[in-house]
This record gives C-alpha cells, sequence and structure tokens, in this order.
C-alpha cells in the first residue's frame, strides 16, 4: 500500500508529459488537465484515508533503506496538503476551460500546470530536504512561466521582481542545506532531526535555523520581503492568479509547519519568538496593503499576505491548540482565497475591468454572483458560522491560553480590517450603479457570455466546501488535533521514516 503515495506526484507529471504530446490539440489537452486532476483528487482521498488509518505512509526510493536513500512519506499534514492540492487543481481545470485564451493554451498552459502541481505535490511529500529544495525549483520554473505566459508588460514587471526574491529565497536555502549537511552529515529530515538534537553547538543550530526561516518566509510570503506577491499575482490569467493564491505560499507555510516541528526544536524559546514577530507583522502589513488598495485582485494578493501571519501564529505559538488552529487555518484559507480570485475573474468576464472604481451592479442583474462571493468574502473575514470563523476562534482561544495577549489583540484587529476589506468590494463591485461609461451588455445578459456557467461550476463547488467546514466543522476539526498530535511528537515520524526508536 505504500506505492500510494508516490501517485500524487506521478500523475500530473504524466499528465504534463502527455499534454505535449498532445501540442497541437488544445481540445485534448483541456480533457487530460480535467481527467488528471480529477484523478488526482480521489488518490489525494485515498491517501488520506490510508494515512488516517496507519498514521504514517512511506515509500523508499529503489529499495534504499533511510537515510541512505530517498524518503517519500505522507503523514496527516502532507495528506491534507495533497487533498486540498487536488480539490484547487480540480477546480482550476475546470475553470479554465472557460477562463483561459486559447492562444495561451496553444502555449503550454496545461503541460505547465501540471508540472506546477507535479511540484507541489513533491514538496509536500519528500522526506529528503535537498528534494525540497528540488521541488521548489520545479515549481519556481512553472510558475514563473505561467506568470508570463502572454508576455504583456505589467506580467513582465510581476515577473521580474517574483523571480528576483525567489531566486534569492532559494541561494539562501541551498546554502542553509548545504551547512546543515556539514553539521550533521545527512540530508533525510527523519535523521537530521535525530541528529541535530546531539549538536552540541547550538549557536549554529540557531543559525541554521534562521537561514531556513528566511528562506521559507520568502516563499510564503511572509514579513518583511513579502512584496514579490503584490507585483505580481494580480498579472497574470485569472486562473493562474487563482492557483497560485491557494497552493504557492501555502508550500512555505507547510516547510516552516516542518521544520519548526520537527528539525528545530531544541530552542523553541529563541526560534519560535521570531516566528511570533514574523506572523504579526506580516498580518499587520498585509491587511494595511489591503485597506489602500482599488484594484480586485490586489486587494486579495494583500489580503494573502495577512492571512499567511495566521497560520505561521500556529507554529509560532507552539502549543497544541494553536497547531490545531494553524492546520485548521490552512485548510479553510486555501479553498477560500483561491475562490475569491476565481468570483474576480467572472466579475472581469461580465465588466472587463479590475478596477474598482469602474465595476459595479453585480448583484442588481447577477445576485447569485454576489451570494457566491459573500460565503468566502465572509470567511476570510472570520464571520460565524463560515468556515473562517472556527478557524480564527481557534487560533485567538491558543493566544489567550498562552498569555500572548499583544498578538491576540493584533489578530482580531486585523480580523475587522480584513472585514472592511470585503465590504469595500462589495460596496464598489456589487452594490453601489455602474459608471455610465462602462458596458454592461455581458452583465445584463443582452449579449451572450461564452461558458460563463462553467466558470461558475467550480465557484459553486469551493463555496459548498466552505460551508460544510463551518456547518460541519467537528470532523475537520478532529483531523486537524491528530495532525496537531502527529506534529508534536516528531519521534513519531522519526520512527516512521528510519523504523527505529530515536
Amino acid at each position: 500500500m505504500s506505492y500510494v503515495v508516490v501517485i500524487p506526484i506521478l500523475i500530473p507529471l504524466f499528465a504534463g508529459a502527455l499534454s505535449l504530446m498532445c501540442w497541437r490539440s488544445v481540445a485534448l489537452q483541456r480533457w487530460i488537465a480535467v481527467l488528471a486532476t480529477g484523478a488526482f483528487l480521489a488518490v489525494s482521498f485515498w491517501l488520506l484515508q490510508v494515512t488516517q488509518s496507519e498514521g504514517f505512509v512511506v515509500m523508499q526510493m529503489g529499495n534504499w533503506p533511510a537515510p541512505f536513500g530517498i524518503t517519500i512519506v505522507a503523514d496527516l499534514l502532507s495528506a491534507i496538503m495533497i487533498v486540498l492540492t487536488g480539490i484547487i487543481g480540480f477546480a482550476i481545470a475546470i475553470y479554465s476551460l472557460a477562463a483561459t485564451p486559447e492562444r495561451h493554451e496553444k502555449f503550454g498552459y496545461y503541460p505547465l500546470m501540471h508540472l506546477l502541481l507535479a511540484g507541489v505535490s513533491g514538496s509536500f511529500l519528500t522526506g529528503d530536504i535537498f528534494n525540497l529544495y528540488v521541488w521548489f525549483e520545479v515549481m519556481l520554473l512553472s510558475s514563473f512561466a505561467l506568470l508570463t505566459l502572454g508576455g504583456e508588460r505589467a506580467q513582465m514587471e510581476g515577473a521580474i521582481k517574483y523571480v528576483t526574491l525567489n531566486l534569492f529565497s532559494s541561494a539562501v536555502l541551498l546554502s542553509a542545506i548545504g551547512l546543515l549537511y556539514g553539521t550533521v552529515g545527512t540530508l533525510n529530515m527523519a535523521d537530521i532531526s535525530q541528529k541535530l538534537s546531539q549538536v552540541e553547538h547550538t549557536g549554529m543550530v540557531n543559525v541554521l535555523a534562521m537561514m531556513f526561516m528566511v528562506a521559507f518566509g520568502i516563499k510564503a510570503g511572509a514579513f518583511p520581503l513579502f512584496f514579490w506577491l503584490p507585483a505580481s499575482y494580480h498579472t497574470p490569467l485569472v486562473a493562474v492568479s487563482a492557483l497560485f493564491a491557494g497552493l504557492l505560499t501555502k508550500v512555505g507555510v507547510y516547510a516552516l509547519y516542518r521544520v519548526f516541528t520537527l528539525i528545530f526544536i531544541g530552542d523553541v524559546g529563541y526560534t519560535h519568538q521570531w516566528l511570533l514577530w514574523a506572523a504579526g507583522l506580516t498580518m499587520v502589513t498585509g491587511v494595511l496593503g489591503a485597506a489602500a488598495q482599488f484594484e480586485f485582485r490586489r486587494i486579495l494578493s494583500f489580503h494573502i499576505i495577512s492571512q499567511i501571519g495566521y497560520m505561521i501564529l500556529g507554529v509560532a505559538l507552539f502549543t497544541p491548540l494553536a497547531i490545531v488552529g494553524g492546520v485548521f487555518y490552512i485548510m479553510h484559507h486555501i479553498i477560500v482565497k483561491t475562490n475569491l480570485f476565481l468570483v474576480s475573474g467572472l466579475v472581469y468576464r461580465y465588466l472587463g475591468s479590475y478596477d474598482l472604481k469602474k465595476l459595479g451592479a453585480v448583484y442588481r442583474h447577477r445576485p447569485m454572483v454576489g451570494l457566491l462571493f459573500l460565503i468566502p468574502a465572509l470567511s476570510l473575514a472570520g464571520v460565524p458560522p463560515l468556515s473562517g470563523f472556527f478557524a480564527k476562534f481557534i487560533i485567538i482561544r491558543a493566544g489567550v491560553e498562552a498569555n500572548a495577549w499583544v498578538i491576540t489583540g493584533v489578530g482580531l484587529v486585523v480580523g475587522l480590517l480584513t472585514l472592511y476589506s470585503m465590504i469595500k468590494i462589495w460596496a464598489e463591485v456589487f452594490w453601489k450603479a455602474l459608471p455610465e461609461e462602462v458596458d454592461d451588455s455581458h452583465l445584463r445578459g443582452t449579449e451572450p457570455t461564452p461558458r460563463a456557467w462553467i466558470m461558475l461550476l467550480p465557484i459553486v463547488g469551493l463555496a459548498g466546501c466552505t460551508l460544510y467546514i463551518g456547518l460541519n466543522g467537528q470532523p475537520i476539526y478532529e483531523l486537524a488535533a491528530a495532525t496537531a498530535e502527529q506534529l508534536l511528537n516528531p519521534e513519531l515520524y522519526i520512527e516512521a521514516v528510519l523504523g527505529e526508536q530515536p
């Protein structure tokens, strides 16, 4: 049964290769994308089921025993992230059928999408720190190509900032991995955890921890090197923006959770205090940036940053309830944020702009679209009984129990400012009258909007997921609690990978 852990990597790789073979047929590439992401989603739930029953699913590549070979391993956190990747990948594949222009499809959109999904999956499932770097580079390559697909001026400007900061992050990460290998002589994360605890020079360990924090913090879009994100996420195709918003920064968050619950746990008072500062500043700067914007996707991009702060706060507090809240928040946010970008693309299809000043009257003519916006928007702001309320509630309660009053207050204020931003979008895009100079024929339905109904399908599906998490959150909470228990007992991971007690 261990082979199930490698299938989520193989499916997108195979689908990408098959799409390249069908380069001349866009129709075939579309079908491959939908079928492959659908199969990925089914396998991801299978992997989660196996992981829940067995605790860990481990595969040693080439039958080389750990720590000498490359290990592919899934614990509950990895399996959850793979399920979320499957949900988002399938939603984007369907949305792309209507939202992606054929000229972009002809230049490799679908093969690049599959390559990105393979990189994301590999990052979540690898048990080797150097292979984590390799999968990061696979993501960087595919995401840069998707970001520049179309070659428009705004895309190129955003891409330069995106690739520059991410290459800097990669350089820091590679340097940290080299120093870490020189210190402990292994790249297997379970083995690193075991051997790093025996290193006497704690100062060097803390230096390594800070290097990994910087590298993964940039990937996650955390303070202070986050400005590549709002400079780039609003420039590509909306399906690409949604895919990036849902998955890319969460790989950085996942890496922070992995290394700061498994590897760098020897001086929690030092390392996690820095994470606490990063979480607070990320929340504040992100939400203030969103409040100052009047472009639909730029507002959403800045809110990615602010919400990343809540996720980092979970691992920074490093208590069982805080980890539960962080995992719950990740599950909620990936679905909600992707959906908000998809809604923005649908509004653009009707009115031809992302500028809030040039939009309006969507609720009057398309009330269903307005309601579909309200569900993820209010969830992002933490309004009960939606998923975001319970995610924020758990995090805030964990902060109170840890007596972290300042960061708890910051979290509450940021939640109110998030609600302000969502109300601003609602008032400008959905409620106010449409400016007279704007062509509203598509919005009124007097002219056909090609395949717009296809764009509604994933939006409705993701909104249903948000409602399910909010109205039936007990199974999700229990899953997050089981995940937190695993993360706070790293010896379980070490034993599963190395086959022995540490």
